[in-house]
């Protein structure tokens, strides 16, 4: 979508439909944790070298090394400041590293706690933002923007993924509405469609977007990526598994390193015991907590010598989340705790803790089965009485509901 709106990209999931929107424009604790027994590592000497960040090529670090050393002379320079947060921001997505959300925030101190900076301020604090799972401040920041500029396509799709992680579905068909008008037909029948097909109508929706996608030959890689993407998905909670590993397959053509996509079509192989093929699609590329998760059960299933090593290297990374007080990655801190730490009970802590903020088809899933796990048919019951008011259909989300009855 590069070409139409002023743009970025995020899969919320940051998601993906937070990761996505990054992708497409320039879109998602429990205390006392006794869970995990890894001890941080506190180097003894301030020059010492934890890990060198990855940036994208020689010029590129050159650039953004000038870009540094501008901003540090003159920390008011508005166009320069954007400039360096949007190359920190798109790198938090395509690295899935928070530490690049720091450094896209520190670009914009000056103007990070006006109550209302410039529009351009306000989207990317909105972004970063919804990156931590601040959603009602990120909400605040772009209803900012939408007064002044009714017609941001950007705004308003970014408005539509937030409403859509934290379950309001009716609110983010409103934010998707005003995409007809802005965008081409394929991104407005993605952004509807993300939202329907977990909303009772699924088969109506990937239908729908299918003929879309068929119909939008020129379409950007990017606006293809997503919604073959979420015609995988939906192709799959509805049961449909071969289509839905020709949509996986076709969006990895499109971008074989797509953090969310990777993370996606893992679950879908975990799902059909095919372990294997997920240590395949993932070895060397576990950057990502989410995608070292995926990898780590997938290793689990299979016996790997290598399962104690990501054990243990995923057992660290919660640690240190803890440590920063970042609360984004509790999905994925549950699933280590119930399938890797077989501790269902702080699993279910930690999965309610979660499904507060976030509602998506797996913040509910991994919270059914801890109930389960648990026997705590009490603690499953808002949920499942939540599922039946928004007529989710998901196979295996019904198999864990049918546990219950």
């Amino acid at each position: 979508m590069q070409q139409h709106v002023s743009r970025w990209n995020y899969r919320k999931m940051l998601f993906r439909v937070g990761m996505l929107i990054l992708a497409i424009f320039t879109q998602l604790h429990t205390e006392n944790m006794a869970l995990v027994h890894a001890t941080p590592y506190i180097p003894n000497d301030d020059n010492t070298i934890l890990e060198t960040l990855p940036l994208s090529g020689d010029l590129q670090q050159r650039l953004v090394r000038q870009w540094q050393r501008q901003l540090s002379k003159n920390p008011q320079n508005l166009p320069l400041a954007i400039r360096v947060a949007r190359h920190y921001l798109k790198l938090g997505h395509t690295e899935a590293d928070p530490r690049f959300d720091g450094y896209a925030r520190a670009a914009l101190l000056p103007w990070w706690k006006m109550p209302s900076p410039p529009t351009e301020i306000l989207l990317i604090r909105a972004m970063l933002e919804q990156r931590g799972h601040h959603f009602d401040e990120a909400l605040e920041d772009l209803q900012q923007v939408l007064l002044s500029q009714p017609y941001h396509p950007q705004a308003w799709l970014t408005q539509a993924v937030i409403y859509q992680v934290r379950g309001q579905y009716s609110e983010a068909r409103q934010s998707c509405g005003p995409l007809l008008r802005l965008v081409n037909s394929m991104i407005f029948t993605s952004c509807m469609a993300n939202i329907s097909s977990v909303n009772g109508q699924a088969q109506h929706s990937y239908d729908s977007l299918r003929q879309s996608y068929s119909q939008n030959p020129s379409a950007t890689s990017d606006e293809q990526l997503w919604a073959l993407t979420i015609l995988a998905e939906t192709a799959a909670r509805l049961g449909h598994d071969e289509k839905a590993e020709e949509h996986f397959q076709q969006a990895l053509a499109l971008d074989s390193k797509d953090t969310y996509l990777l993370g996606a079509y893992s679950d879908f192989l975990l799902d059909h015991n095919r372990a294997r093929d997920v240590e395949t699609l993932l070895q060397g590329n576990i950057r990502a907590d989410g995608l070292l998760l995926r990898l780590t059960l997938a290793a689990q299933q299979l016996h790997s010598p290598q399962f104690k090593n990501y054990f243990d290297s995923l057992s660290a990374r919660f640690a240190d989340s803890r440590l920063r007080g970042d609360a984004r990655h509790l999905r994925e801190e549950a699933r280590f705790t119930l399938h890797l730490l077989k501790q269902p009970q702080q699993a279910l802590q930690i999965a309610q803790e979660n499904w507060k903020v976030q509602r998506e088809p797996w913040d509910t899933r991994i919270l059914l089965e801890a109930a389960l796990l648990s026997e705590n048919t009490a603690a499953a019951q808002p949920v499942l009485d939540w599922l039946k008011t928004i007529k989710l259909e998901d196979k295996q989300i019904t198999r864990l509901m049918e546990q219950f009855s």
